[in-house]
């Protein structure tokens, strides 16, 4: 980890798990201290401390909480923080016998599953107290316990310990009289003590405790006359004391600084961070001799005294809502802390108790019992979070899952406690039952809860939105089955309502209510709360709601136990607010989500969300400013109209502003604050698509100023589309404006559904994420949107029962051999079209699935033509250059070869051809940019020698005789501009070279026909339309109308497909993806076990994360290589011959790669393998889909967006292209289905169901590009 240079980055990170916040900031102190002159860095990672991205990939060592670390690996996946880890170091591990111990076993339990499946090393360290099972603990670790078990008794302690435990006999039942003589008790010991000129720690079980001991040792003391000799000490001698006294008087707590003049301290987990501080400097340094604190200190801070005195045993558990008895690692813990290792040789520990509690503490004291798991009764929250991270899929999986936690080391040795009976040990001595009963339990009621869908049936688990946000926000199942119930009762429920669920949260269950704070939280309930509460004060949701207001309105708590409750539900209300506004947003209610986001972000500013936004600069404007703008019509349910007029300043002249806000010389300064309030402008322009959708284009500008101080690195914006009539938002989205790119505008593409009738407006609505009321909300008419008539009504055409042709029907042997090595008869669809196709010359038009066998339709066309006119040209536009090198290579080898002896060749970017070539030339293959630029010279003539390259068609243009245009459906792509002007150009050309033959006719020369067109696509919505263009007769009712039309449904495929879309949470694309890569492995294992799978990626880095995660899937089961159907010698003898580092690694497993960083020779090689069956997977990008006829049994489409560049943003795939993806999935000849897995971003889910089924009708992209087009054809 280190040399002499500094430290080494090894890309591990050491994590340190301390049981509490108050210990983790003690060991970060520590840590960095003496490791500060190492040059490694040290982090607190605590709820308290949040680190930026940066700083926590910077951090060598991160000291954190259980629950802490539990949150961080739960959103796993490659590059996370908990993949960095290297040395986790877990802390009082004992804890595990806690209520929080269930956290323990959660995180160990999922890294020793990420280092099986991972195969990466991961070393642990636990640190305990003794314990007396602690083999069972050792198991739970997986440590070697001839190596790594290291145990050492009391008897090994620096300092020995003596021990006295004192029962007091209470002859009454009287609380306070038992308090007085234990009282009694505690001072004897404490003065004495400070006699021998000894510090005391005397250890109670309330924050209230501490106050009422100190004040009772100090009324004891003040009747003895020892207050001033024992406790407080001479002042000359003793000026440590003096230096303390000033810092002492001004700390805000009085308690503090009462009990300071006595010479005592207290501390407990109620009180400032600064206080606490302060207290543990004061006593280290012997300013205090006695402090009286609550058990936390035992556990959290390192602070050893001579004599340590546990004053009563009885501890109020609010969950059962009774005292128990301190428990014995408690007492352990706090008598550890006796005795000053460098300055005792020995130390003293006293237990007061109740007499018959003594007897127990002796009891265990000598009979230790071993400690147990708590992880039964937290099962169903650390269940669905296993779920949620994609580790447990399925009932089996979660009983394996189960096997690696204490609880069922402890099951196994301890089965009675367990609820385990003998007989059923004697039949099950691994437990699975047990495990399988626990596990069907908890599923049963995460699935009642909506958290996660529970198959019965196949076991299977399957996460939802709610399950997911409680994982991720830390949210009990109980608090989320309460939300459940109390939103679906209130259809449109008030900020007051909002307010009252989240304060019913299971989360705040703890929170007593106090007789004697009443009084106080009613008069900070008149005071301080402007909205309503619904629930009263004596119950735990009405002091949250009152105290909650009160934080926010920032009303001074003067009682201490309020104060830590005030803190407490602080603490953890931005958390639930957050989650309740995410589980309202993906449940689609918009009001509901708006409050809840409203109230996260006055959670954490403080500032309501009806006062001025100018409040967030309050550091540096004056208190006048806002008051004089805030509407005094507070929480009005009409809206807020604060950031309009903190707006309006920018209108005015600064000193109108500096005279309106009483502010008379800072009205320039208001006004660049107005200028830093993240404001967004947003444009939208609506299209109808079909009658069911609308295409909206939204522009985002943002109109602020930006300020490093104030906004950091980048402003996130939520945007959602919301009909204010059924208070239904129809798609939501995050949005980030970095500080590099300012200000830069975004535009955003989405397709909204609208229902029957049409309303007369949506609302797109954009809030900022964390600056409180900066929001807008902008109205979308809908008034000039004409449905009606919307598109030509879709026309299918019908698969006619027809029986299938034979070769022979093309009655010309050299045209049959093309054939007859492939198949003996043509597919239902060529049968269908096959007289249209060679027997005459209309255009054609077909509409038909991919791999619907499109490619010999073109084909029979060709063959017609040259059948009739042998000198003719047919043209074959691609709309990618790889699929037009795939048509090449295929046509020459076939139509170039012995006895057609045809001339292909290419025409695009790459290549350059004279002119002879191209006029002896039969078949050209081009992109449609190409045959564009060569088509614009078909005037001039070709015999010019200086004509150039780019003109060089020119006689040979009026010399085509078929135009075939693949995939014409992309016309509606930002490339569909130049297809338009190739179809209109070629019409135009071939009806003018008609007019000119016309009128030699009198020569007696033959009239040639018309270029023939024929375009191929997918199954299209509005087919008249296209149909017409290219001059099919779409309106007659003859015999000749709609010849040449043929739009099949997309049902139509010569092989069946069965298609499963799958949608992934997750606002960030690559952790998004690495979520995807288990469900992939699992869709191979399940729909395709032996069959070929192809995975289509949107870039080169996720073809190979894709292919490590699934060999590191593989590796955990029994056959390391299951997709590999070759010899190991082979596959090593071809791994040798390729080129690329990653891709000879996953060949080795049977997975190929394919992308355009191959060399071309690695890629044949891959396609040969897996054409082959060598190799099963093949993960390539979405490229290949077009380029390559590769077909699957199944095809998983991974992600539906790729990265554009010119954009600096994600985005979605065109339909068109996933659905070429899923159309390479089905074998002709070899499956009776295909299956296709679209694996997408969860909103994007209902969109994909709708629109792969039911196609976009092709629209225009002319408009964008007339002007290029119009030049084009007037210079021609």
């Amino acid at each position: 980890f280190y040399n002499n240079e500094g430290p080494v980055n090894t890309g591990k990170k050491i994590v340190y798990i301390a049981p509490m916040k108050a210990l983790a900031q003690e060991v970060v102190e520590k840590f960095s201290s003496k490791l500060k002159g190492l040059g490694i860095i040290v982090r607190e990672l605590t709820g308290d401390m949040q680190l930026s991205r940066a700083e926590a990939e910077a951090a060598h060592i991160l000291v954190t909480t259980p629950e802490k670390w539990d949150v961080v690996t739960r959103k796993g996946g490659d590059g996370s923080l908990g993949s960095t880890c290297g040395l986790l170091i877990i802390d009082e591990v004992h804890l595990l016998a806690d209520e929080r111990g269930a956290v323990i076993e959660s995180v160990v339990a999922r890294l020793h599953r990420w280092v099986e499946s991972s195969q990466r090393q991961v070393r642990l360290i636990g640190l305990s107290a003794t314990l007396p099972n602690y083999e069972d603990v050792a198991t739970f670790l997986r440590v070697d316990k001839r190596k790594g078990l290291f145990f050492f008794g009391p008897e090994h302690r620096p300092v020995p310990l003596q021990q006295t435990f004192i029962g007091v006999t209470a002859h009454t039942k009287d609380r306070f009289k038992r308090e007085k003589k234990m009282d009694d008790v505690c001072y004897e010991i404490v003065s004495d003590a400070l006699r021998h000129g000894h510090q005391v720690m005397v250890f109670v079980h309330s924050r209230k405790g501490t106050g009422t001991t100190a004040k009772a040792l100090a009324e004891r003391a003040a009747m003895n006359g020892e207050l001033e000799r024992l406790f407080i000490g001479d002042e000359g001698e003793d000026d440590v004391r003096t230096k303390y006294i000033e810092r002492a008087e001004k700390s805000r707590n009085r308690e503090l600084t009462e009990h300071f003049r006595n010479g005592m301290g207290i501390h407990h987990a109620g009180m400032l961070r600064n206080d606490r501080r302060l207290t543990e400097q004061m006593f280290n340094d012997g300013a205090i001799k006695v402090l009286c604190c609550t058990a936390t200190l035992a556990w959290g801070i390192n602070l050893p005294a001579h004599t340590v005195i546990i004053k009563g045993t009885d501890v109020y558990m609010p969950e059962k809502g009774t005292n128990v008895d301190l428990s014995i690692l408690d007492v352990q813990q706090i008598f550890g802390r006796a005795g000053r290792p460098q300055f005792d040789t020995s130390g003293d520990a006293t237990l007061i108790t109740s007499h018959d509690a003594m007897a127990r503490y002796l009891d265990k004291l000598v009979r230790s019992t071993p400690i147990e798991s708590n992880f039964i009764k937290q099962l169903a929250d650390h269940m669905n979070a296993e779920v949620v991270g994609g580790t447990v899929t399925n009932i089996q999986e979660a009983i394996e899952w189960l096997r690696y936690t204490y609880l069922h080391v402890r099951m196994c040795r301890n089965p009675l406690a367990y609820g385990v009976g003998a007989s059923q040990l004697e039949t099950d001595p691994t437990l699975r039952g047990r495990c399988e009963e626990l596990i069907t339990e908890a599923a049963r009621l995460l699935d009642e809860r909506k958290m996660v869908r529970y198959n019965q049936q196949s076991g299977n688990l399957a996460v939802t939105n709610f399950g997911r946000v409680a994982s991720h926000f830390y949210i009990r199942n109980q608090s989320v089955a309460t939300f459940n119930e109390m939103i679906g009762k209130r259809k449109s429920p008030t900020d007051a309502d909002l307010c009252h669920i989240m304060c019913c949260a299971d989360e705040f269950e703890n929170i007593r209510v106090r007789a004697e704070e009443l009084d106080e939280v009613d008069r900070i309930k008149k005071e301080s709360c402007p909205i309503k509460t619904l629930a009263p004060v004596e119950e735990f949701s009405g002091k949250c709601n009152v105290l909650l207001q009160a934080y926010i309105s920032r009303a001074r708590v003067n009682s201490f136990t309020l104060i830590s409750d005030t803190n407490y539900i602080a603490s953890n209300a931005g958390r639930v607010a957050r989650a309740l506004f995410e589980m309202c947003l993906k449940n689609g209610r918009a009001s509901a989500a708006l409050k809840f986001l409203r109230l996260a972000k006055s959670i954490d500013h403080r500032i309501w969300w009806f006062q001025s936004p100018l409040r967030h600069f309050e550091s540096e404007l004056k208190k006048n400013v806002y008051v004089a703008l805030e509407d005094q019509k507070v929480a009005s349910e009409d809206g807020y109209s604060t950031l309009d007029r903190a707006i309006s300043l920018l209108d005015m002249e600064p000193n109108e502003v500096g005279q309106l806000c009483h502010c008379f010389r800072d009205g320039e300064l208001i006004q660049k604050f107005v200028r830093f309030l993240p404001r967004v402008e947003v444009t939208c322009t609506v299209h109808p698509i079909t009658k069911g959708t609308l295409r909206f284009h939204i522009q985002l500008d943002p109109i602020f100023d930006w300020s490093g101080r104030f906004h950091g690195g980048a402003e996130g914006f939520w945007l959602w589309v919301e009909d204010c009539d059924n208070d239904r938002t129809y798609h939501n989205e995050y949005i980030l404006f970095s500080r590099r790119n300012h200000p830069e505008s975004t535009a955003l593409e989405l397709v909204i559904p609208v229902f029957d009738p049409l309303p007369q407006q949506y609302f797109i609505r954009i809030v900022s994420d964390s600056w409180v009321g900066c929001e807008a909300l902008i109205p979308v008419s809908f008034r000039h949107i004409l449905l009606d008539g919307l598109s030509s009504p879709t026309y299918h055409t019908s698969l006619f029962d027809l029986t299938p042709l034979p070769i022979k029907a093309l009655s010309d042997p050299d045209y049959e051999q093309l054939y007859e090595r492939r198949f003996d008869v043509f597919n239902p669809i060529q049968t269908q079209l096959f007289h249209i196709l060679y027997h005459s010359d209309s255009p054609v038009l077909l509409g038909a699935p991919t791999g619907s066998g499109k490619t010999t339709v073109a084909e029979l066309a060709l063959l017609r033509m040259k059948k009739i006119n042998p000198k003719g040209k047919c043209v074959y536009i691609a709309p990618l250059k790889s699929l037009a090198r795939e048509r090449l290579n295929e046509w020459r080898k076939r139509l170039g070869s012995s006895p057609l002896k045809w001339k292909v060749l290419e025409l695009s970017g790459d290549t350059s051809h004279d002119t002879h070539t191209l006029n002896n030339s039969d078949v050209l293959i081009c992109t449609p940019e190409k045959w564009d630029l060569i088509s614009r010279g078909w005037r001039g003539v070709s015999s010019d020698l200086n004509s150039s390259s780019a003109s060089n068609g020119k006689k040979f243009v009026r010399e085509v005789g078929l135009l075939i245009i693949d995939e014409i459906h992309l016309l509606g792509e930002e490339r569909g501009a130049v297809l338009e002007a190739i179809v209109s150009r070629t019409r135009f050309i071939s009806r003018y070279v008609k007019a000119e033959q016309q009128n030699d006719l009198k020569q007696g020369e033959k009239l040639p026909e018309m270029t023939r067109i024929m375009g191929l696509s997918t199954a299209l919505a509005n087919p008249y339309d296209l149909a017409d263009w290219i001059g099919i007769d779409t309106v007659g009712y003859g015999v000749e109308a709609k010849r040449g039309l043929y739009n099949f449904r997309p049902s139509v495929r010569p092989v069946p497909m069965v298609v499963h879309i799958q949608g992934f949470p997750g606002r960030h694309y690559c952790p998004r993806m690495a979520t995807m890569n288990k469900p992939c492995y699992a869709a191979i294992k399940d729909l395709s076990p032996t069959k070929p799978a192809m995975i289509f990626v949107a870039s080169r880095r996720q073809t190979r994360l894709t292919a490590l995660d699934l060999i590191s899937y593989a590796a955990a089961e029994e056959n390391p290589r299951p997709f590999l159907h070759c010899d190991d010698d082979y596959i090593e003898a071809v791994a040798e011959t390729l080129n690329d580092k990653v891709l000879r690694h996953t060949i080795s497993f049977g997975i190929g790669l394919h992308h355009a960083g191959l060399t071309s020779r690695d890629r044949e090689k891959v396609e040969t393998l897996y054409l082959e069956g060598h190799i099963q997977v093949l993960i390539a990008t979405a490229t290949l889909a077009w380029g390559v006829n590769l077909p699957a049994h199944l095809v998983i489409v991974k992600g539906t967006e790729f990265f554009d560049g010119k954009l600096s943003r994600y985005v979605d795939y065109p339909v068109t292209d996933v659905l070429q993806m899923m159309g390479r999935a089905g074998r002709p000849q070899f499956d009776k289905e295909g299956v296709a897995v679209i694996m997408c971003e969860e909103s994007k889910k209902n969109f994909l169901k709708k629109f792969l089924y039911e196609p976009f009708p092709v629209e225009s992209c002319l408009g964008e590009r007339m002007c290029e087009t119009i030049n084009a054809e007037v210079s021609i």
